[in-house]
């Protein structure tokens, strides 16, 4: 048995656990990404400054998701080290736009 198997037996996941998590850092990103849509609204962030506001600070919650939420052992709360990074990375993204340009438009006027 090697090291990977002997992990799986010793402490499984469980699917639910997983799918919990899974809709933790959803839920997690959606919220975010509206924030970061109001605060460039209000900055009066415009084009690629704008964009490159949602990228830094969707990578900055991802350091959070991988230090607090996952304790920096992703691995035991997903099923890919990679989900923390790359799940649900972009979804927030049409969301961000909305409340970006609401904001902005709210405070330009």
């Amino acid at each position: 048995m090697d090291e990977k198997e002997r992990k799986q037996v010793i402490s499984p996941l469980s699917t639910e656990s997983l799918q919990q998590n899974g809709k933790t850092v959803y839920y997690i990103r959606s919220v975010t990404s509206t924030v970061f849509g109001v605060s460039a609204g209000i900055l009066g962030l415009e084009s690629y400054y704008g964009f490159l506001f949602y990228f830094g600070g969707t990578v900055f919650v991802s350091f959070l998701l991988f230090g607090l939420l996952a304790r920096g052992r992703p691995g035991e709360y997903f099923t890919s080290a990679n989900d923390v990074w790359t799940s649900n990375a972009l979804t927030g993204l049409s969301s961000f736009v909305l409340t970006w340009t609401l904001f902005y438009g709210l405070v330009d006027a």
